[in-house]
């Protein structure tokens, strides 16, 4: 009879050990996480002139993966741009189209001998998506404009004599005069005595004139050609995103001090203890991380039972 007993215990613990173990086998193998595509960065980015759209073009490649094109909101400059399209764009082998640009460059002199020696008659561009090419000067989109106006000041003298002055009186002197339609005023007056007793009076007259002069020139021209590109097998896609103005932020009242984060959403006013300030349970992954210790403790208490049970048996 002992001997049985003790065959039905040997049994019994070989199964809470078995049960122990694909517990926490069961537990320990957490299902493995999504791969993550590698992102991918735009090759040319525009933007509307009222700000209300934004493109961004992808060129891929047969081994890039497109689901790494970025497709969640974003802030910029005072909107909120979200997705609204994404197009998918066969590229050819070989690209090209007509091209204009214009450049602006400052100058010194509005001569037309300056101004085309600061222009070469071809340049090298490269557009916002990548086609380059050689372009040509277009001599007759050659335009000259003033680039601003400076002003300066200067200071202007000028002496006047008045000879046979019955005495040193001021009055006979003139207050202002003009001088190279210039108006000056009296500043001094020397008196020299004649041989005949009269005086003679030099008055010296001071003011000043304001010009205008060219600070300088700005220079524009347009340079037209073909660019062109080459497409190893790629494939363009095009994320097109509205935008929509961002509405000014109204300043927070000062007798409003309550915290947000320490507050229940479904109950406002009733505070969320501090060291759970979401009001959430815990998540899944806590719960699971628990369960394994929980087993292991059971699985000890029975076989200490066991234990006990065979050694009052025996």
């Amino acid at each position: 009879m002992k001997r049985k007993t003790i065959t039905h215990a040997a049994r019994l613990l070989c199964v809470l050990a078995l049960a122990m173990t694909m517990t926490t086998a069961a537990f320990a193998a957490d299902p493995p996480e999504p791969a993550q595509p590698s992102p991918c960065y735009p090759t040319a980015v525009t933007r509307s002139e009222d700000g209300g759209e934004i493109r961004k073009m992808y060129d891929l490649g047969p081994e890039d993966d497109p689901a790494g094109i970025p497709r969640s909101d974003f802030e910029q400059e005072g909107y909120h741009y979200t997705l609204t399209d994404l197009l998918k764009q066969e590229l050819p082998a070989n690209e090209s189209r007509q091209h204009t640009e214009t450049v602006s460059v400052p100058s010194q002199s509005k001569d037309m001998g300056a101004v085309l020696a600061l222009l070469p008659q071809t340049k090298e561009f490269v557009t916002e998506d990548g086609l380059a090419g050689t372009l040509a000067l277009k001599l007759d989109t050659v335009k000259v404009e003033v680039a601003g106006y400076g002003s300066s000041t200067k200071s202007l003298t000028a002496t006047r004599t008045y000879p046979g002055l019955a005495d040193q009186d001021t009055q006979y002197i003139p207050k202002s005069i003009t001088d190279n339609g210039h108006s000056l005023t009296l500043q001094t007056v020397n008196w020299q005595t004649e041989g005949d007793g009269h005086f003679t009076a030099v008055a010296s007259y001071s003011g000043s004139a304001t010009s205008s002069y060219v600070k300088g020139y700005t220079v524009t021209a347009d340079y037209a050609g073909t660019v062109s590109r080459i497409n190893l097998n790629k494939i363009r896609y095009v994320a097109i995103f509205e935008g929509t103005a961002l509405e000014p932020v109204a300043p927070e009242e000062p007798g409003n001090t309550t915290d947000p984060g320490l507050t229940d959403p479904a109950d406002p006013t009733a505070p969320v203890d501090p060291a759970d300030p979401t009001g959430q349970d815990a998540p899944t992954g806590e719960k699971n991380s628990v369960l394994p210790v929980v087993a292991v403790v059971v699985v000890v208490l029975l076989g200490g039972g066991v234990f006990y049970f065979i050694k009052r048996r025996r």
